[in-house]
């Protein structure tokens, strides 16, 4: 076992990405000090001191190159959202430059994933009432959809 690990310890992570940015969703909350590097070769870089003053810091090398000016970190109550600029438009095949699986803390967020065919022009995510949008999008229940349209399946049925 090694102690090492005990000093600095990682907040879950979660991605999504547009053609031009991707979006990382980092879960700490009430963190402090929260420091964010983008440089222009893809390395993101985060630390924060969490509650009980425990160090959380850690780096990656992204997939693609990036623009650091259009770097925008956006901390809430339980969590920092950073959004990260591509520097060419276009989807990533992954969030990582190693085609080794990424490390456990880092998950797909999908509730901001959206695939490249179904990329609103002008979304630019980083206000929460976005996430209303994407909500049950891919829930296996077609219950509210059958709501909507009550009207006319009761039409359809010829009651």
């Amino acid at each position: 076992m090694e102690k090492s690990s005990s000093f600095c310890r990682h907040p879950e992570v979660l991605w999504a990405q547009r053609s031009d940015k991707v979006y990382l969703t980092i879960s700490l909350p009430d963190a402090k000090d929260i420091t964010v590097k983008c440089e222009p070769q893809g390395l993101f870089s985060f630390s924060a001191m969490g509650v009980q003053g425990e160090s959380f810091d850690f780096s990656l090398e992204l997939f693609g190159k990036i623009v650091p000016e259009g770097c925008k970190t956006n901390v809430g109550l339980r969590n920092i959202i950073c959004s990260i600029m591509k520097e060419e438009k276009g989807w990533w095949k992954r969030l990582l430059k190693t085609e080794e699986k990424p490390a456990p803390y880092i998950k797909v967020d999908w509730n901001k994933w959206c695939d490249e065919d179904e990329e609103e022009p002008n979304s630019d995510l980083v206000s929460d009432d976005d996430d209303a949008m994407y909500v049950g999008q891919d829930d296996e229940s077609s219950d509210d959809e059958g709501l909507l349209y009550l009207p006319d399946l009761e039409k359809a049925r010829g009651n």
